[in-house]
């Protein structure tokens, strides 16, 4: 049976992909939709059965990630991880946690429907994303590493996989808001006329609410 979901960002994804071209590839902005969310609470004890479960250990130092083939696990508490895995793998990804955990004090859940995924890339993608992000992204978040923050007015998990790209995850509901105020924070790296200038200032001024039914 097709996949009739819709992603949260369908209608932004012409506008989203056009920043490559505009911005003459210092800047990528695209969705990765319906990516498999796993909460996962669970005390020292559970630790190396969630590790041995996954093929990965799981990262105890604070705001670090770790990753192994397709599944990457990110420290977002110190009894709290999210296990992120491809599309589809959610409901079987709990399940294998559930019975590598059984009998000891755990919650897993499946948080997919959350959040959805978008991914910053290029070289002007620090500077962008610094706008609007109290991090050092340099070094509060450097490579490796993950954090709970805030971008803009939308709180975001926020990953740092390599040296120019960035990843975030964000509510479906602020998703829209988001892809505004990115597009509006990389018109300066774009060349683009100037009605396309003022409508993404006007998109990012219009609030969370207001973008989402753009």
């Amino acid at each position: 049976m097709a996949d009739e979901r819709r992603a949260p960002l369908a209608t932004w994804a012409d506008r989203l992909n056009g920043v490559d071209v505009h911005s003459g590839g210092r800047l990528r902005i695209r969705e990765i939709p319906f990516t498999s969310q796993v909460d996962v609470r669970v005390g020292a004890a559970g630790v190396p059965l969630v590790s041995d479960a996954l093929g990965v250990g799981l990262p105890t130092e604070p705001n670090t990630f770790a990753a192994h083939g397709n599944v990457t696990v990110g420290w977002l508490g110190p009894d709290e991880w999210l296990v992120l895995s491809p599309p589809g793998t959610s409901v079987e990804m709990a399940a294998h946690l559930r019975s590598a955990l059984d009998g000891h004090p755990a919650s897993v859940v499946d948080v997919s429907a959350q959040r959805t995924t978008v991914v910053v890339g290029g070289p002007a993608a620090r500077d962008m994303l610094a706008h609007g992000c109290a991090l050092d992204l340099g070094r509060t978040l450097g490579v490796g590493r993950c954090a709970q923050t805030m971008l803009a007015r939308a709180q975001v998990i926020l990953w740092h996989p390599l040296d120019d790209e960035f990843r975030m995850l964000v509510r479906a509901s602020y998703a829209g808001y988001l892809a505004s105020w990115l597009l509006d924070a990389a018109a300066e790296h774009m060349v683009m006329n100037h009605s396309e200038r003022v409508n993404h200032g006007r998109a990012a001024m219009r609030g969370p609410r207001a973008a989402t039914r753009a």
